[in-house]
């Protein structure tokens, strides 16, 4: 019973921070500064920016034809930015999910195995 409590718990938990890693990433990314961002500024004050490479290894990644720096191609900017944080946010929870249930069902598994091994040997 207790682990069906602490089970709950858990997924309301991940439901509750997705939620609200959802709703920062919709409605505060079109709030974000339109100024450069760290590297790009460093670039601008160092005179650099216009020594950029004319083939950029950027542009041959699979994702370069759907994103467009924050946001994405092809899509209204009203829109774009907070879809682009939308699906950001859902991919990376995502990839750390499934991470996640890798790691511990690769470490859960020797451990249950040791489990049962005592459990067989205890005398009756």
């Amino acid at each position: 019973m207790s682990s069906n409590l602490s089970r709950s718990r858990n997924q309301a938990f991940v439901i509750a921070g997705l939620g609200i890693a959802l709703l920062i990433a919709i409605f505060l990314s079109p709030l974000a500064s339109q100024n450069p961002d760290g590297l790009d500024r460093v670039s601008e004050d160092l005179k650099f920016d216009n020594k950029a490479l004319e083939d950029k290894p950027a542009h041959k990644l699979p994702f370069y034809g759907i994103f467009d720096e924050y946001a994405l191609r092809g899509v209204p900017e009203a829109i774009a930015t907070p879809l682009a944080g939308l699906v950001g946010t859902l991919a990376t929870f995502g990839l750390a999910w499934g991470i996640g249930k890798l790691v511990v069902r690769g470490s859960s598994s020797p451990s249950t195995q040791n489990n049962a091994d005592s459990d067989s040997d205890a005398p009756d």
